[in-house]
């Protein structure tokens, strides 16, 4: 490890998959150790996962780190967004966190929208319309299948607020990962009293919200992390918001991450309400706002289709009748929970490797359909998308989204920009910056740009069409009747 040239600090990802762990030289954004350990997920009715394995998961890689995180004076927390923690009076869980994408939320959350104003009362009021991903919509299912649960519940987190607090001992949260809960007012920036009243939730549950540049507090006695008591925590945020400040993303600079879940977003002056509910008018972790859309089926669906035709994912080849519906998981964008997978337009000599390309259209297409969305109406439409993610390294992956969109794609080399973007929040609490202005003096955004190519507007037509035509059968779910 080479001698850093100032203090160092901590960012870390607590994703749906792993927890991850940067120890960063906050002068020069040098990554001196790393470390990362897996999580499980629940295969079952829905996707949970224990929140203590998130705390194992940050000993260990923390562990990976060595004698470096011992030395660090900062950390941030950026996980994955829209989570429900739900803890004792001892702060231990009463049950599994209910994840971002467990679906089974879908009635609720159309409920609420019936009872609140409908969409465009939820757009004006919180930003966003929510769907089955939101906070909201999990306690009211929790509510209504767990009333003992509910009972037994002393506090409500999201995943980042949780491994924040076993850190300081301090309930807190930040606006970026608030406005992912649906009982957060985007207009006010508080929590909105309706809402709550509305879910029987006290708002003396939630966390305390913690404003951007703020310290959350200190390291407390009595864990097993390498920290030193004292050490100063940043307020973290959700995993979007923290991948923003990892670029030192500029406003009307438009970025497609390719994950588990998919999401296209860009930094805005202004408050969005979408009362489409396509772009969620979340807040970003700096004082802007971070129009987004996300889709659940992502890198993890076109793996599944390359598995199951006995393919490498790279194995793709050109095809013009085949589509591939991935939504193998319900889908947020479209907008139909209950759906799975559809493919139209097979065959005789169909092959598996246009399958396979299929599932990659069906996959970016409903990403690139809600990018012209989150951008503001004066973002140049000639500027390159930064692609990031795990899948962003793909050749097929980056092939797709210069095909489909038209654009340049600039792929930044840095990697975790989630938990970079956590080390420049922890780094902004030592110099007195704004996270962003860190990240771009640690100049994470730098990488190679591939230039535009004409955009497939054949393709898109098609899977346009087959979606329209399928959508309401898809909405019925499998086995309706």
């Amino acid at each position: 490890m080479s001698a850093a040239e100032g203090p160092l600090v901590v960012g870390v990802d607590t994703s749906t998959q792993s927890t991850k762990a940067l120890v960063v030289d906050a002068a020069t954004g040098q990554v001196v150790a790393s470390g990362q350990a897996p999580h499980t997920v629940s295969s079952g009715a829905g996707r949970e996962s224990d929140p203590r394995q998130w705390w194992d998961a940050l000993r260990e890689a923390l562990h990976q780190c060595g004698d470096a995180a011992r030395e660090a004076a900062a950390v941030s927390v950026g996980g994955q967004q829209h989570g429900l923690v739900t803890l004792d009076a001892r702060g231990e869980p009463v049950r599994p966190a209910l994840l971002w994408n467990d679906v089974r939320s879908a009635p609720q959350a159309r409920r609420l929208i019936e009872e609140l104003g409908g969409p465009k009362g939820w757009a004006e009021r919180t930003g966003s319309v929510p769907s089955a991903s939101f906070t909201v919509t999990k306690w009211a299912w929790l509510a209504e299948h767990e009333p003992e649960a509910v009972r037994a519940v002393k506090a409500v987190r999201l995943p980042h607020d949780y491994l924040t607090e076993r850190l300081t001992g301090e309930g807190t949260t930040d606006r970026g990962d608030a406005s992912g809960t649906g009982w957060w007012a985007s207009g006010t920036e508080a929590y909105d009293e309706e809402t709550l009243a509305r879910v029987g939730l006290d708002p003396a549950l939630l966390p305390r919200l913690v404003r951007p540049g703020e310290v959350a507090g200190t390291v407390r006695d009595g864990h097993d992390l390498p920290f030193s008591k004292g050490t100063l925590v940043a307020a973290g945020t959700g995993d979007n918001a923290a991948a923003a400040l990892g670029l030192g993303l500029r406003p009307g600079v438009p970025v497609m991450s390719l994950g588990t879940s998919g999401t296209v977003y860009a930094v805005s002056r202004h408050r969005f309400a979408d009362p489409t509910g396509t772009v969620a008018g979340f807040a970003d972790a700096r004082g802007d706002w971070l129009p987004l859309a996300c889709t659940l089926n992502c890198t993890l669906a076109v793996d599944r289709v390359a598995a199951l035709v006995g393919l490498d994912r790279e194995a793709v080849e050109p095809g013009t009748g085949v589509t591939l519906l991935p939504y193998l998981d319900g889908e947020r964008t479209p907008n139909l929970p209950r759906s799975s997978g559809l493919l139209h337009g097979l065959r005789h000599d169909t092959t598996a490797g246009q399958l396979l390309q299929a599932a990659y259209d069906g996959a970016v297409h409903s990403l690139l359909g809600a990018l012209d969305l989150v951008l503001d109406a004066d973002a140049d439409p000639s500027a390159p998308l930064l692609l990031i993610g795990g899948g962003a390294r793909g050749k097929a992956w980056q092939q797709t989204v210069r095909r489909l969109s038209g654009r340049p794609v600039q792929i930044p080399e840095a990697r975790e920009l989630v938990a970079l973007g956590a080390a420049a929040q922890a780094a902004g609490l030592l110099t007195g910056e704004d996270a962003a202005a860190v990240a771009r003096r640690w100049k994470t955004s730098a990488g190679p740009v591939l230039d535009a190519v004409e955009r497939d507007e054949a393709t898109l037509a098609r899977i346009s069409g087959v979606l329209s035509d399928a959508a309401p059968l898809m909405e019925r779910g499998p086995g309706s009747d």
